[in-house]
């Protein structure tokens, strides 16, 4: 198993709860996604990121399904123009 984290920074912090809903939209419409939780940050730290994704694939060549399929790549399109920062973390399990 591969788990893919990813802390997100919005430069309108009004956007990470609309981010939240359309990334959990994305269970099962992608098939390559084991499993997926999307958080919010609730202490707003000045090191705080707005939004943790945490996805989780069978393999690499799952999570590149993933970040390769349709309806991620639309809702990436919706995404990355609002992001200040983005940080990845890909880990086996």
């Amino acid at each position: 198993m591969l788990s893919h984290v990813v802390l997100m920074t919005f430069t309108d912090v009004d956007d990470a709860a609309k981010a939240k809903d359309l990334l959990e939209g994305l269970v099962g419409a992608v098939p390559q996604v084991r499993t997926l939780q999307a958080h919010l940050d609730e202490l707003h730290t000045p090191v705080s990121a707005h939004l943790c994704l945490i996805t989780t694939h069978e393999d690499e060549a799952d999570l590149r399904g993933y970040q390769e399929h349709p309806a991620h790549l639309e809702l990436a399109q919706w995404l990355r123009p609002r992001l200040a920062a983005r940080v990845v973390v890909d880990y086996g399990n």
